[in-house]
């Protein structure tokens, strides 16, 4: 529109001035003012082939800026596209972040078996029969915020038919600090320094837990403040727990804490010596009734494993464990040993007997005595199968409960056992 005007006032200005041109020549002769009149004409007919012209160089102008302005319209959208899609790197970014520096695991431990359990007193008792079990199902997530600190929280499912309890809970939630190999710190509910060792070395805990576990002697976990760490190359570690002391199960205080610690020195390889103990009173020092006796334990552990053979024992006692709140005082203690050895690819024979004496001073002919023998397969990484054979006893002489596992009560075990880990 603009051009258009432009060219109009050019026109008038041009027509105007040949106008103001040609006024003085009708004061001439006739052959004059016809020849001026054909030099006007002359001159008129230029002024439109330059009009001419310049309209067409204006028409080039005007579609120059249209070009440029659907340019400009493209380059902002192109930008507009390009902020869009860096936004999107930035979220692809922090998700890839976030699942590089988080891992999720679980293991389950399960079986399909008969049971014939049998009291003394009463005859079978209702856990007797065929069913399948699974005893654990733990789901992990574990992120890692940098190269010191990371968080863990796993959950603790089980079902035992034999006593028609299913459960869901959280065994292990805590804020984990790695500041050097030989100094890393948790702080919440976490695994304890005895039990988890013992079954990384025993490595068939998804068949049976270790001595301790099973007979209640020692939590594998618990709230508190937890430290560990590896001396002189490997040689030698440690781990250390300030806790409740009521287990996992139960995040409760008391008038004060418990501790746990373990040593374990590696005198060649694939051999362990370990050390251990507890003291404390077990969350059980309330406000409303204080404890009466501290519950102690001592623990050892010796043990070799490579990938053929794997020989261990362990031993444990302990004193007042179960006599914290009580005024009589007692005494306890037992030991277990176990063997495997590898027969062929991914097939290993495997056994294992404890005996405890758990009411030594109280009830001295109280005992339990368990033992197991199977044979495993490896059907893939992450899934063992076992054919297993099990047994436990336990004996007591007087009326008095004697906890735990003391009920005069025989248990004979077949089936198939197995562990899923990923």
């Amino acid at each position: 529109m603009r051009s258009k005007l432009l060219v109009v006032a050019l026109a008038a200005g041009l027509g105007f001035t040949s106008l103001v041109s040609a006024a003085p020549a009708q004061k001439t002769k006739t052959s004059r003012a016809e020849q001026t009149s054909a030099a006007t004409n002359a001159e008129i007919e230029a002024l439109k082939a330059q009009l001419a012209a310049m309209q067409s160089k204006l028409n080039d102008l005007e579609q120059r800026a249209d070009a440029q302005s659907e340019i400009n319209v493209s380059t902002g959208q192109a930008i507009e596209k390009v902020q869009a899609t860096g936004s999107n790197d930035k979220a692809l970014a922090k998700l890839e972040k976030l699942v590089n520096n988080t891992s999720v695991g679980g293991k389950m431990y399960f079986d399909f078996s008969n049971i014939s359990q049998k009291n003394s007193d009463t005859g079978k008792t209702n856990a007797s029969g065929t069913g399948a079990d699974v005893k654990r199902f733990y789901l992990s997530v574990t992120h890692k915020f940098d190269d010191v600190w990371a968080a863990n929280l796993t959950t603790d499912f089980n079902y035992a038919s034999a006593i028609g309890q299913t459960s869901l809970f959280v065994k292990k939630a805590y804020v984990e600090g790695s500041f050097d190999p030989a100094f890393k710190l948790r702080i919440g509910s976490a695994d304890m320094p005895w039990i988890p060792f013992v079954e990384n070395v025993y490595g068939y805990r998804y068949v049976e837990n270790t001595i301790t576990d099973r007979l209640h002697y020692a939590n594998s976990a618990d709230w508190g403040l937890h430290a560990m760490g590896d001396l002189g190359g490997k040689t030698v570690n440690y781990a250390v727990s300030v806790v409740n002391g009521n287990g996992y199960k139960n995040p409760g205080r008391s008038k004060g804490v418990d501790v746990e610690a373990r040593v374990g020195f590696v005198p060649f390889q694939n051999a362990i010596i370990a050390i251990g103990g507890y003291n404390g009173h077990r969350g059980k020092d309330l406000q409303s009734s204080s404890a009466i006796n501290t519950a102690s334990r001592a623990d050892l552990l010796v043990s070799y494993a490579d990938k053929n053979y794997r020989f261990g024992a362990e031993y444990f006692t302990a004193k007042n464990w179960n006599n914290v709140t009580t005024i009589s005082t007692d005494k306890a203690d037992g030991y277990s040993v176990w063997g495997s050895v590898a027969v062929a690819d991914g097939v290993s024979l495997f056994a294992r007997y404890d005996s405890a004496k758990l009411s030594k001073t109280l009830d001295p002919k109280a005992k339990d005595t368990y033992y197991n023998a199977g044979v495993q397969f490896d059907i893939t990484k992450g899934f063992q199968l076992a054919a297993v054979y099990k047994h436990e006893k336990g004996e007591k002489s007087v009326n008095t409960p004697i906890p735990p596992h003391v009920q005069n009560v025989k248990t004979d075990e077949v089936g198939i056992f197995g562990q899923v880990a990923f």
